[in-house]
Parts: C-alpha cells; sequence; structure tokens
C-alpha cells in the first residue's frame, strides 16, 4: 500500500488501538481513488482545505470516527461515520451531492495485527482484500453512471459501408456485368428483395423476367439495347421489365404463348 506508510508514520501518535489503524488504512484508500479529507464532524468548519492527511483530532472518539471527504475534481463531497460494534467496524458512507449511501461492515482483526501496532510493516494484513472491500462496496456504488461506463469498442462504432442496405453501391464501369447476388432459393431470402430499395437483395415478390444482378450468358440491360437504350441507361443490377421483344435468346417465358383468359368465352 503505497503512500500509506509515511501517512502512517506521521498518524502513529494518535494511534492507540486497532480501529485507529483501520482507519487510516480505509482513509488511505479514499485518497487513492481521488478524494481528500475535509475535516472532523457533519458540518464544515473554518479554513478547511483538501488534504492527504487525517485531520487533527480523527481519533478523538473511539467508538464513532466522522470525517468527511471531497473529490479532486469537486463533483462528489462524502460523509464517513465509522462505527465500532463490538468487534466489528461498521462504515457508513453518503455522498451529499447525490444522496447515495454505501455500507460496509469489516471484521477489525481481518485486517490489523492488534499486537504490532508500532511496526507498520507487520500491523496490517490482508491488504488486498481491504482494497477490494472499500472499492466494490464505497467507491464503485457512489460513483456516477457516467463515471462507471466503459468507452465503447471501437470495433462498434465504426460501420462499414457494405454492411448497411440503405448506402449505394458503387458504380460499376460502363460495359461490366453487374455483380453476382445470393441465391434467391435460400429459404431466408423470401421478402427480402422488397425491405432492400436498392435491389441488393433476393427474394421479393416483383417479377423481373430478365433476372437482372444474376449473371448469365443472356442480355445485359446495364450494357444498353441496340437501338433502343444507349450503354448506362439501366443501372447495373436494377430491376428491368423489357418493353419489347429481345430476341429468340431471351431467358423465361414467351409472353404470347398462352391465350388471354377467357379466349373461348363466347361473350368476350
Amino acid at each position: 500500500m503505497a503512500g500509506l506508510e509515511p501517512l502512517y508514520a506521521l498518524a502513529r501518535p494518535a494511534i492507540s488501538r486497532p480501529q485507529d489503524a483501520l482507519v487510516c488504512g480505509i482513509h488511505w484508500e479514499l485518497v487513492r481513488h481521488g478524494y481528500r479529507c475535509l475535516g472532523t464532524g457533519d458540518q464544515p468548519g473554518p479554513d478547511e482545505r483538501k488534504s492527504e492527511l487525517l485531520p487533527t483530532g480523527w481519533e478523538a472518539n473511539k467508538e464513532v470516527y466522522t470525517l468527511r471527504y471531497k473529490s479532486t475534481d469537486d463533483a462528489h463531497e462524502l460523509l464517513l461515520k465509522a462505527i465500532m460494534v463490538e468487534d466489528s467496524m461498521i462504515l457508513n458512507v453518503m455522498d451529499r451531492s447525490s444522496q447515495k449511501v454505501a455500507d460496509v461492515t469489516l471484521a477489525v482483526a481481518d485486517y490489523i495485527n492488534p499486537e504490532h501496532l508500532d511496526d507498520f510493516h507487520k500491523v496490517y494484513k490482508n491488504t488486498e482484500e481491504l482494497r477490494t472491500r472499500i472499492a466494490s462496496g464505497i467507491i464503485s456504488p457512489l460513483r456516477g453512471p457516467a463515471e462507471k461506463a466503459e468507452k465503447e469498442p471501437e470495433s462498434r462504432r465504426d460501420v462499414h459501408r457494405d454492411e448497411s442496405p440503405l448506402r449505394l453501391p458503387p458504380r460499376q464501369p460502363v460495359g461490366t456485368r453487374a455483380p453476382s447476388r445470393p441465391s434467391p432459393l435460400s429459404p431466408f431470402a423470401v421478402g427480402g428483395e422488397d425491405l432492400d430499395p436498392f435491389g441488393g437483395r433476393s427474394g421479393g415478390m416483383i417479377v423481373d423476367p430478365l433476372h437482372s444482378g444474376f449473371p448469365h450468358p443472356g442480355i445485359d440491360p446495364s450494357s444498353g439495347i441496340p437501338g433502343r437504350l444507349p450503354p448506362g441507361a439501366v443501372p447495373p443490377g436494377a430491376r428491368f421489365d423489357p418493353f419489347s421483344p429481345l430476341g429468340a435468346g431471351r431467358p423465361g417465358p414467351d409472353p404470347d404463348h398462352l391465350p388471354p383468359p377467357g379466349y373461348d368465352d363466347m361473350f368476350m
């Protein structure tokens, strides 16, 4: 517990009981977490200033220790009461800024060797456990939500261009074939095309006789239709419904291979 040794040396003349040594250790843990002591008692006194040292008279009441602290950024002011109940010390801490309260009960014998009050190197034991109890029982509960929130990982904040269906796909050079799309036979592709305003998915309910966006040896509307559409008139991958016959090699059924409904109805 670096820094506690000089503090203990300065406070040693006032330490006469094991609970005094424990209060000294608790005080230093608060200092480590960014708090400074203002003084003793419930109310502020004249000419108070923030200090890492224990104030004069801090050990006067061996049954109830009352100390006040303030964070280095002045955002939090704590009122600490360490109450002795038989062999245990009950820490009751209130943040006057937020009115939050935290409590921790410590068995003095778990952290202090009463027979070694004169020897700093032997007086404290289980120091890591004491640190954990103070941090989890006092520091964390009194800390604000903004101070406890961790920074969002960069990987979650970064959105790749290809992950958003609302972004326009990169333009294809004139004369190149549109990229392949997911198979329309996928069971998860049903209705997907209707949710994608840029036609980047498959599975919709709009008729597309040319199956635009899928590579095939037939006609690619994006390369133009001689005598009807110049190259680039149809964006790559766009749905395209032909407005005239395109030749014998056109895929899909012949629009004229079936008679109209009611063809044999004499009243039509």
